[in-house]
């Protein structure tokens, strides 16, 4: 009976989306900027995203705010991420503020996401020159 179990947990485990096995994108968010990960980032937009990038504000669809932040990566590559500050003392509603060190300098990204069918999405990203 063991042996049939542990292969039968790793197929499921393998075949598991990755969002079901690592939390909320709230605790992904250091591992994704990190990465330089657009589109998965971009998986967690909500349909019309505030992007302030370098000064450079407007609202975006999702799509756009995708190959905006990627461009970005692109240009400014990510080394290292940290998280500085986090409000999530409303159920409805979460606050992040990272570290993002890249290649080219040092970033304050601000993350602000809110709940829509218990599901957390990223309505606005700021990332500014770190002022420290």
């Amino acid at each position: 009976m063991t042996r049939l179990f542990i292969p039968a947990l790793t197929i499921i485990a393998y075949f598991m989306p990755l969002k079901y096995m690592q939390g909320d994108i709230v605790d992904n968010l250091p591992a994704l900027f990190k990465a330089g990960n657009a589109k998965e980032l971009a998986k967690s937009f909500s349909s019309s995203v505030e992007l302030n990038i370098l000064n450079e504000d407007d609202v975006y669809s999702k799509a756009q705010a995708e190959q905006i932040l990627r461009d970005f990566f692109n240009k400014h590559e990510p080394v290292n991420a940290s998280v500085v500050h986090v409000i999530d003392t409303n159920p409805n509603y979460r606050f992040n503020i990272l570290s993002l060190t890249t290649k080219s300098g040092k970033y304050r990204v601000s993350v602000t996401l809110r709940k829509t069918n218990n599901t957390f999405f990223i309505t606005e990203l700021r990332i500014e020159p770190d002022k420290s």
